[in-house]
């Protein structure tokens, strides 16, 4: 029923502000989360408008926009070059970007692991996979079953509810006191009408005078416009002398206005929560020093949001220790709807089909009449389509032997280093891609030349067409991909890490090793270890075509944040699986032989991971490699640096950006225009050992012992002993 299916979806490019109801691939079922087809969505006024706003407006106000994010561009051209810059940032302009992150829908599926739901349930649904498409692929953690006679058009509200939810939580206040919101649109309102159901007294304030119409009417005690004639003094008045208790600023704006407004009509030691898109650099005085005003920030939906172990995990936290998490406020948001506590349906002005859902856009930045809630309809009737998604091709006339690839990922790094250096010829096929939505697999299939997108792994794997397949996806799904890849008899090419445990490497060795015995020729197996391929490691291969040597390998890698997927074990790996892999590979291509024992030491300090490590090889041919992996340095200093010694001769690369060759008491220099790891390199040898019948690029020997050796290492770092390769 749910294989091999599409759907339409709402995107739009941040090119141009292009925007489109497009037929993409419908999502995977990944364990822990939920398939749900929409019957409604909500447009968020304030987030989502911004974001149309931004994607239309020119590349200059888009920079000026996002000063971060041109910092970054600029980091990369400075390091890798204006061909690599563009490929990064037309990657991001060209996307399809979906679009919402609240929705109410049916289940279809439940994946491995989600309990307490059924197929058939009606649950609403937050984040960023709650968008505006028929069926949508989201977190146990971020979906609640409801009642099955809920009002589904409210329960549509839920993220907003439960921003709203939190930010109130975060004011602490208490029956009878009194709080203004400063801002009424559709956040506003959901906030008023919180605070009121709690007993609190509220004031609300907005420069809309529909909005400031409709909160007096709905959910305020007391609702003016910003530019009323003496409206501190009417709030002082409304506040009996005091002030307001609290003040929550709903508000999306860059004016401060709303920050030293809230400091004026905020009572002595008052609340200030900032739930909205305001700065927050307020006057010192008169208020805020003299009143000892506290400012609080409230983060989404509440605890948990962002925290990957929460969200993609769905480890929930113990309720006697975090009362309210994203999913216990979104639960109450609903409860308060099913009990008739509060009302939200005078919030819903405008609803638009899914087919006319880019006019709800034109209207927000428009604002060609009044508006407050606007949802997304969808015709659930309407049977799913079930063939693949074909798109025009831009290779054609393949000849018999060709190499027709397929793509399992195809995210930052597949679009900026594999695909673009694939040759187009006749003798090379992009046949299909599958990424982890269908806007990506779309995409990416559009821009790169494939023939079809999916959103089913077997529509690469199985499909005969295929010979050959890349996988590009998350760490911890690379050797499940890579098995089922091989014992379907395609070549592959996988990022590296191959695995993430030794059991995964002795299950995919022996698969390799029974295919090389049964089929010729057997499927060729390539892990991306670039760094080989570079043409001044090629060079120094040359310099040095025997060993013992003496290696340096020192990684300026810098810090990753704890709570990354990289550092997890199960997703990532962790640093050493993850990326010291490459490193490792690099010293045994240098000096042509494989290590026999490592022993590896980490930084000892408090809350340090173990991303400050020195490792120390010990090679069959005598050679020894220092690897000094460091994340606690300065980010200026480049990456690499790689120092070769041996016969008389020195050799070094600088962040592949650079060689000095010291011999015969001189020195040769060369440099490069811009960074050179060896990924276009990797791949055209790739190709070129498939079409010619040659073996494979990397020995198997080396293959599987670099991911071995990162395996000893953790394995030494535990034990502290030195370890036997």
């Amino acid at each position: 029923m749910l294989k091999n299916e599409n759907m339409e979806q709402l995107t739009q490019k941040l090119k141009d502000g292009q925007m489109t109801v497009l037929e993409a691939p419908m999502p995977s079922l990944a364990a822990g989360k939920l398939l749900v087809q929409n019957l409604y969505s909500l447009v968020s006024a304030g987030t989502e408008g911004s974001t149309v706003k931004t994607a239309r407006s020119s590349l200059i106000e888009k920079a000026r926009q996002r000063p971060q994010q041109v910092k970054q561009v600029l980091d990369v051209l400075r390091q890798q070059g204006p061909a690599q810059t563009y490929r990064t940032v037309m990657k991001k302009l060209d996307a399809y970007s979906p679009l919402g992150y609240s929705c109410v829908g049916q289940v279809l599926g439940i994946g491995v692991g989600v309990q307490g739901f059924q197929v058939g349930d009606w649950v609403a649904c937050g984040g960023l996979t709650a968008c505006h498409a028929e069926i949508v692929s989201v977190p146990e953690n971020l979906c609640l079953r409801l009642h099955p006679d809920t009002d589904l058009k409210q329960a549509a509200y839920n993220t907003l509810g439960a921003i709203a939810m939190q930010g109130v939580r975060q004011a602490d206040l208490r029956l009878g006191e009194k709080c203004a919101v400063i801002g009424l649109g559709l956040l506003g309102q959901l906030t008023c009408l919180l605070l009121r159901a709690a007993g609190i007294r509220v004031c609300g304030i907005d420069i809309d005078p529909y909005a400031v119409e409709t909160a007096g009417k709905h959910c305020t005690d007391l609702a003016l416009l910003r530019s009323s004639e003496g409206i501190e003094g009417i709030i002082h008045e409304f506040t009996g002398g005091l002030g307001c208790d609290a003040v929550i600023i709903t508000a999306a704006t860059d004016s401060l206005d709303p920050i030293n407004f809230a400091g004026a009509i905020a009572r002595k030691r008052g609340t200030i929560v900032v739930v909205g898109a305001v700065p927050t650099g307020f006057d010192r005085e008169p208020h805020y020093y003299k009143k000892e005003l506290q400012i609080r920030m409230s983060c989404s939906y509440g605890p948990g949001r962002y925290d990957p172990q929460y969200e993609e995990k769905g480890i929930d936290y113990p309720p006697a220790y975090v009362r309210w998490t994203e999913k216990r406020n979104m639960e109450t948001f609903q409860e308060l709807i099913y009990t008739k506590k509060i009302d939200v349906s005078y919030l819903t002005t405008h609803i638009f089909k899914l087919e006319d859902a880019p006019k709800a856009y034109d209207l927000l930045l428009s604002r060609s009449e009044p508006f407050i809630g606007i949802l997304i309809e969808y015709d659930t009737s309407k049977a799913l389509r079930k063939e693949k998604i074909q798109l025009k091709s831009s290779f054609t006339g393949a000849g018999p032997s060709a190499i027709n690839i397929g793509f399992i990922g195809a995210g930052s790094y597949a679009q900026s280093h594999l695909l673009p250096n694939i040759p187009k010829d006749k003798n090379v096929v992009l046949k299909g891609v599958m990424t982890a939505t269908g806007t990506g697999s779309r995409s990416v299939g559009e821009r790169f030349g494939f023939e079809f997108c999916t959103g089913d792994e077997k529509d690469i794997i199985e499909n005969p067409e295929i010979n050959t397949v890349f996988i590009a996806t998350r760490h911890d799904s690379h050797a499940g991909y890579v098995l089922k890849a091989l014992k379907a008899g395609k070549n592959v090419f996988v990022e590296k890490p191959l695995c993430l445990t030794e059991t995964e490497l002795n299950e995919i060795a022996g698969i390799y090793s029974e295919l090389s015995s049964k089929q010729k020729p057997f499927p060729m197996l390539m892990v991306g270890y670039n760094r080989r391929f570079s043409p001044f490691a090629q060079e120094v291969a040359k310099v040095f075509p025997s060993g013992p040597l003496a290696m340096i390998y020192r990684i300026n890698a810098g810090a990753i944040p704890p709570d990354s997927w990289i550092q997890d074990q199960d997703l990532g790996g962790g640093r050493i699986i993850g990326e010291v892999c490459h490193f490792v590979d690099l010293l045994t291509f240098s000096n042509g032989s494989l290590p026999k024992t490592v022993f590896a030491q980490a930084m000892d300090a408090p809350g340090q991971l173990q991303d400050v490590v020195n490792v120390l090889l010990y090679y069959e041919n005598g050679s020894i490699g220092t690897i000094s992996y460091l994340a606690n340095g300065d980010k200026s200093l480049p990456k690499e640096r790689v120092e070769v010694y041996g016969h008389g001769v020195t050799a070094i690369i600088d962040d592949f950006k650079s060689l000095i060759i010291y011999s015969k008491g001189k020195k040769k220099e060369k440099k490069l225009l811009s960074q050179d790891k060896g990924q276009k390199s990797e791949v055209k040898a790739f190709l070129e050992a498939l079409s010619s019948g040659k073996g494979p690029p990397i020995p198997y020997d080396q293959l599987f012992n670099s991911s071995l050796v990162t395996f000893k290492i953790l394995e030494s770092l535990r034990s502290g002993k030195p370890q036997e390769v």
